[in-house]
């Protein structure tokens, strides 16, 4: 069900959107710029340490930035708790379709499951550092989401359909994270081309997954849950229980070709029940 409104939305979306973007992508520059140029004074006061983590951030200030500027309060990121068992979906999603994607590789011999890391990372206590790393996952992702599932999806939401909202808000998740791809940290091993076309397919069809349990529990922090989980899980947890091979460098991971398929499944799925989402609120008087 749809966040109850407490007041009536008399904000141009469009006007929202673009207001919104070029603050997200003018606060972002600047920690692209440290990631990229690597600045001694960025270097020495430990700023760049922290760049990613900050960069990750920019779309949430910039999110909560423009609501206060264009409707004084902070209505329509969805902070309602919603209904619990969106949250469990939220962090089982990402565990299920990477142990399906990174057990096809165990199976097929294409990058073997590494057993004896297995054992330490499972371990009692092992344990709590994994508890921490994926708290911190989720602290990082909700930078993200309040921009991106915040504010860019329920204001899109208000002027497109399901579909033309899915595939603008992957364009543009995916703009965000060129330049990064461009410094050289962060894409896979198949080389920057097959790295950003991999991840771009991947997106549309994973901006439709986290578009659609936004909008369908009506709350921010099953996003939040699921981006968080996905990031730990997918980038950290199974690639270490996995060897490294050249051919399952392709195949695994956010930058492998198993990462579209399994996203573009999925993505499908929750298109086609596209139906089960409320109607987003239109403006007085309409656009």
């Amino acid at each position: 069900m749809a966040e109850p409104a407490h007041t009536p939305l008399t904000t141009d979306p469009k006007r929202v959107v673009c207001a919104y973007l070029v603050l997200t992508f003018a606060l972002s520059s600047i920690f692209w710029y440290l990631i990229m140029a690597k600045p001694q004074f960025a270097v020495d006061s430990g700023l760049l340490r922290h760049s990613v983590f900050l960069l990750m951030w920019c779309p949430a200030v910039a999110a909560i930035a423009t609501r206060l500027y264009f409707q004084r309060n902070l209505d329509g990121f969805g902070f309602t708790i919603g209904s619990l068992r969106w949250w469990l979906l939220a962090a089982l999603i990402p565990i299920a379709y990477g142990l399906v994607m990174f057990g096809t590789g165990w199976i097929t011999g294409i990058a073997p499951f590494l057993p004896e890391k297995a054992a330490a990372m499972l371990a009692l206590p092992a344990l709590e550092a994994v508890l921490i790393a994926i708290c911190s996952n989720i602290v990082s992702a909700t930078g993200e989401e309040l921009g991106w599932r915040g504010l860019l999806v329920p204001e899109l939401g208000r002027f497109a359909d399901f579909t033309t909202l899915a595939v603008i808000s992957a364009f543009i998740w995916f703009c965000w994270h060129v330049p990064v791809m461009l410094a050289g940290g962060y894409q896979g091993s198949g080389g920057l081309v097959y790295s950003m076309v991999v991840f771009f397919l991947a997106m549309i069809g994973g901006s439709t997954l986290f578009a659609w349990i936004r909008l369908r529990s009506g709350s921010i922090w099953p996003a939040v849950i699921l981006h968080g989980v996905d990031n730990y899980f997918i980038q950290h947890f199974f690639p270490i229980l996995t060897a490294t091979t050249v051919a399952g460098g392709a195949m695994l991971g956010e930058f492998g070709w198993f990462s579209v398929l399994v996203s573009v499944i999925i993505g499908l799925i929750c298109w086609h029940f596209r139906y089960l989402l409320p109607k987003m609120p239109k403006p007085e008087g309409g656009l």
